[in-house]
């Protein structure tokens, strides 16, 4: 995976290639930046990479390739989204989109009647808002009331922050403007591809596993609570998907949603066979296993969920 990024970006600094060739090995370099975010870099920051720490560290930190921040990631992916799936105001992966009603908390606009026709372009933008995102949540995590469910930044944490941010401006933008005959309009253009390319792949398969026909959003009481324990929450939250082999590789496992969020820390590489140990188990004491046959078909319980949602 980190080869499918890296090579392309390779060829590219050679100069030896047409825009036009350079176009197309900056696809490539989407397909990469998301194979790396979903088969790599996941597993890693979830500790799931290795059994050896160091080499978790390391490979989790190669999100950095890819624009992002590994602490706001944690923080916003395994404490967050896989603490709290599916909770309106606290799992951000469906709350406060962008002309996005992912959550039925959040207010219906007009708009949103058309989210279902619009909702994959707004997909391609996702790694576009690395860039700002990270420091405004940094900001949020420091000054709002999530400050009871995680730690805010420290000044080493926003040092580092601010330096890989720069440093990623000068391996995707600096570098290649720098030893390359690459206009600028061409290089954006480029830029533009990748990031929409690796966006489009990333957004669509994790809404596939938490907003589809089936997987519920549970709403807390005045008091906050949620009357369900962890594990059954991720059933009734989470949804698998059946799709081939080679698609199940390169998104790292995630078609086992289920499995994911039940074992976190486990390899996804193990997913295929806990599942019908993890059906069996739920269907032994009437809980719901969420399972689509097939990518199509899941994509479709996901268009009319946004069809829902903004009715």
């Amino acid at each position: 995976m980190l080869g499918l990024l890296l090579v392309p970006y390779g060829l590219i600094l050679s100069n030896q290639f047409s825009p036009g060739i350079d176009l197309c090995l900056a696809i490539l370099m989407g397909l990469g930046t998301a194979g790396v975010g979903m088969s790599v870099m996941h597993d890693a920051n979830h500790g799931s990479f290795s059994s050896i720490p160091w080499v978790n560290t390391f490979f989790s930190s190669c999100l950095y390739l890819l624009g992002g921040n590994v602490l706001n990631w944690k923080v916003q992916h395994n404490t967050l989204h896989h603490t709290y799936t599916n909770i309106h105001d606290v799992d951000e992966d469906i709350t406060g989109k962008f002309l996005l009603r992912l959550s039925q908390g959040d207010r219906r606009w007009k708009i949103h009647r058309y989210q279902h026709i619009y909702a994959f372009m707004l997909y391609g933008l996702m790694t576009f808002s690395f860039f700002v995102k990270d420091f405004r949540s940094a900001y949020k995590y420091n000054h709002s009331g999530n400050q009871k469910l995680v730690k805010p930044f420290t000044r080493r944490n926003i040092l580092t922050l601010i330096t890989s941010k720069l440093l990623y401006v000068l391996f995707i933008a600096v570098l290649p403007l720098a030893v390359t005959d690459l206009t600028f309009g061409q290089w954006l253009l480029g830029f533009a591809i990748m990031h929409f390319t690796a966006g489009l792949v990333l957004s669509t398969i994790f809404q596939l596993a938490h907003v589809v026909e089936g997987a519920c959003q549970p709403e807390p009481d005045e008091s906050g609570c949620v009357y369900n324990t962890w594990a059954i929450h991720q059933m009734y939250t989470t949804a698998n998907f059946s799709c081939p082999a080679l698609l199940s590789w390169y998104i790292g496992g995630l078609d086992f949603q289920v499995e994911h969020h039940l074992f976190p820390n486990i390899s996804h590489i193990h997913y295929r066979a806990l599942s019908p140990i993890v059906q069996q188990t739920a269907e032994e004491y009437g809980i719901p296993y969420n399972n689509k046959p097939s990518f199509q078909q899941a994509l479709s319980s996901h268009i009319n969920m946004l069809k829902t949602l903004g009715q």
